[in-house]
């Protein structure tokens, strides 16, 4: 399955699953990332981090290693 990190730009995907345990996952989770949400990847900086997606009708950015933890459709 892929992530979220490897999402190209201007791609918009379904969230399947998330993993990572406790508090990183509750942290996404609270961000309006969960299963079902569609996300469409805004822009990625230059080195590659942070990632920033559009979700529910507002910007966030996300650290790639909390991207890897999202998998995506």
């Amino acid at each position: 399955m892929k992530t979220l990190k490897e999402v190209a730009v201007g791609q918009t995907v379904t969230v399947k699953k998330l993993s990572g345990a406790g508090p990183v996952k509750r942290r996404i989770m609270d961000m309006g990332i969960t299963k079902g949400v569609e996300v469409y990847v805004r822009k990625v900086a230059p080195l590659g981090d942070p990632v920033e997606v559009t979700v529910r009708g507002y910007e966030l950015s996300l650290r790639r290693a909390d991207a890897e933890m999202i998998e995506v459709e």
